[in-house]
């Protein structure tokens, strides 16, 4: 008789999540006070950061305490539950209703009224219009306290929250330091940069491996490993082949630098990815660097112009975490070019210093070229 082995049932394939909260991957619920101070606060805060970051507001009506209607001057994007329905204002275009997370998807930090939403993150104020003894479960990750005029830390918050000398105290009404204190906070919320070297295409019209060609001394994975290294904290291979370096599988097969990007999303969607194509001889570290240096953490990626001028350059692009759904929904309605993911996105888009370092080499004839180049004693390289 056969048995079966007793192998736990798995629904679903075990894949890196982000970090989100229930609205945006950065929150900070501010609760402790009446829900028309709250917005108050955020309107007042909304406007002293002078339009720098996108931030949205998300909020709940009341019977006797209804915020006002408008959408709060320097809002991005604002939401309200009605009770009775749920609104959703902005002023930025093409959204789709889809869900909290993809709604918010572009927004740098969502601002939520604690007393009705929870957020991975707290701003806890002290008034004494409203009590936080009967709301400790909701103080998970206190990132500021506030206190109102007078106001002291109570002892059953101190007793709840064991790490609470670590957690900043500022004045409710010192504007200054509150503002400075979210401009850091959001600084430190940008992501980390990794590297993704495109090496996985089949090298149709070389008739050879393009990435095992050494134009400069060391084969061109190498080379383009060596230099995303300079910028990265990890550098990857988009490769299949056993070749030594640290390699992300390509697990949207069929799909080309897109489902190289893709995977690597799919592997880390926390990071950020600096990508470049492998068949790229003439790139140079100074025109990454000068990517980096003008990388725009608030926007969906930052690209160059293409060596024409007319459409951005994909596959020398910084891709913000925020690019893996929106990629995810392009490819939902069977897109699969990274280019047309720019072109219809909000992109940071750069002129680059030199374009003829986009020149790529995908057949013999190029590939000659290119080593008679390097071997030349009259390059500027």
């Amino acid at each position: 008789m056969i048995t079966k082995t007793n192998k736990p049932h798995q629904k679903h394939a075990q894949l890196a999540r982000p970090n989100l909260g229930d609205f945006g991957r950065n929150e900070l619920a501010i609760l402790g006070a009446p829900c028309n101070v709250i917005r108050s606060l955020a309107e007042r805060w909304l406007k002293l950061l002078d339009g720098k970051w996108k931030v949205a507001y998300a909020d709940a009506d009341h019977k006797n305490d209804s915020p006002s209607n408008d959408l709060l001057e320097g809002a991005s994007l604002q939401f309200t539950d009605k009770i009775s329905h749920k609104r959703i204002d902005f002023r930025q275009k093409n959204v789709t209703h889809l869900s909290n997370r993809i709604l918010f998807n572009n927004e740098d930090l969502v601002l939520i009224n604690g007393n009705h939403f929870i957020g991975k993150k707290q701003i806890v104020i002290i008034h004494p219009d409203k009590p936080l003894n009967e709301k400790l479960d909701k103080l998970t990750d206190v990132a500021l306290i506030l206190l109102s005029e007078h106001a002291r830390i109570p002892e059953f918050m101190e007793a709840h929250l064991p790490d609470i000398k670590n957690v900043p105290v500022l004045a409710l009404q010192d504007e200054a330091r509150i503002i400075s204190f979210l401009t850091i906070f959001l600084n430190e919320s940008v992501a980390p940069l990794s590297g993704l070297v495109l090496a996985g295409g089949k090298s149709t019209r070389m008739l050879a491996d393009k990435g095992s060609i050494a134009y400069h001394g060391m084969t061109q994975r190498a080379y383009m490993v060596e230099m995303l290294g300079r910028f990265c904290g990890h550098v990857y291979l988009s490769d299949n082949t056993k070749t030594g370096f640290e390699t992300i599988e390509d697990t949207f097969i069929g799909l080309g630098p897109f489902g190289g990007i893709l995977s690597a999303m799919q592997s880390n969607p926390n990071a950020a990815w600096l990508t470049v194509a492998c068949d790229l001889p003439y790139l140079t570290a100074d025109t990454l660097d000068y990517l980096v240096k003008h990388r725009n953490p608030s926007k969906l990626a930052t690209a160059f112009l293409d060596s024409d001028s007319k459409f951005p350059e994909p596959l020398i692009t910084i891709w913000e975490p925020r690019a893996y759904p929106v990629m995810l929904q392009f490819l939902a309605q069977g897109y699969s070019c990274p280019r047309k993911v720019l072109i219809n996105s909000d992109i940071e888009l750069l002129t680059a210093p030199d374009v003829s370092e986009f020149r790529n080499a995908n057949t013999p004839e190029e590939r000659d070229e290119a080593l008679r180049f390097f071997k030349s004693e009259n390059h500027s390289f």
